[in-house]
């Protein structure tokens, strides 16, 4: 695979926090606080152990702490603001005042995105590109968090029994000029916007390749880019793997990731995902 064109570079403003992208890559460490995760199946769950999780995702070097108290595999069914607020806000209490790194929710809903941002959140991660609770995005510009938008085909509990997309590049890249749009109408500045094709929602195993090669027709749109392909049943697919067992399969997609113009990668292996960025940007930078 060729690599991409050097990285454009981008400072995106988040609360407080700047972040600067292009110069390496940035680790997102996940964090989920949920019962049935296709990645953890749950051992976060518990606020103690959820709230040491993330104590060991900062020492073992991300960047980034991206946390979410809903799951969004593949036929979950979502849950309540309620219920998603009483997984979140101990964590966020527990961390707040004290956390080094800048923390994102991963959310839809309005109610837990303005929640998290009065505790200390400076990103918010919203899979439906504010396109299910436009109030996110209203809440997020007064925050002056910054904003992943990323691209799904359908829902949670149905994408994966959706037709494939006939031309899945093409569909992103529309995509992305309208939740760029929407964004901007609900007053986030455009310095403020990541962009995330949204691996394994709702595409197939060959497609998801395929954007992992085309990432940089995403990147030359203007924005960044972060990729989440960490642990993801298509490199289960390619591997035959149970998702604990992915971490050499998600750290080719990652390596790819990079090559092809990631700005950030959302992963769950901190350390070692961390290890295969450097060398990944060691060779974009001799490329």
């Amino acid at each position: 695979m060729p690599y991409a064109s050097a990285r454009r570079h981008f400072r995106i403003r988040a609360g407080d926090r700047v972040l600067d992208l292009g110069h390496r890559t940035l680790i997102m460490g996940v964090l989920n606080v949920t019962p049935d995760s296709f990645s953890d199946g749950g051992v976060f769950f518990e606020t103690a152990k959820a709230v040491e999780r993330a104590w060991r995702i900062a020492d073992e070097g991300a960047d980034i702490l991206d946390i979410g108290g809903e799951s969004t595999r593949p036929g979950s069914r979502g849950v309540s603001a309620e219920a998603e607020l009483g997984r979140v806000l101990p964590v966020l209490d527990a961390l707040a005042g004290r956390y080094p790194l800048p923390i994102s929710i991963d959310t839809s809903k309005s109610e837990v995105g303005r929640a998290a941002l009065a505790r200390g959140a400076v990103l918010v991660n919203d899979v439906t590109a504010l396109a299910k609770d436009p109030k996110l995005g209203e809440v997020s510009a007064s925050s002056g968090a910054g904003v992943i938008l990323m691209h799904m085909r359908g829902e949670p509990g149905t994408m994966q029994k959706l037709p494939p997309s006939p031309d899945i590049l093409g569909e992103i890249g529309a995509w992305a000029g309208t939740a760029v749009a929407r964004a901007e109408a609900l007053g986030v500045a455009r310095d403020k916007i990541i962009l995330d094709p949204g691996i394994g929602f709702g595409k197939t195993l060959s497609q998801n390749l395929e954007i992992i090669r085309n990432l940089g027709r995403l990147a030359a749109i203007g924005f960044p880019v972060m990729v989440g392909t960490s642990r993801k049943s298509f490199i289960g697919k390619i591997l035959s793997d149970p998702a604990v067992d992915r971490i050499w399969g998600s750290a080719a997609t990652v390596a790819a990731a990079i090559l092809s113009g990631a700005h950030v990668v959302r992963v769950h292996d901190i350390a070692a995902m961390r290890d295969v960025a450097r060398v990944a940007d060691a060779l974009r930078d001799e490329g």
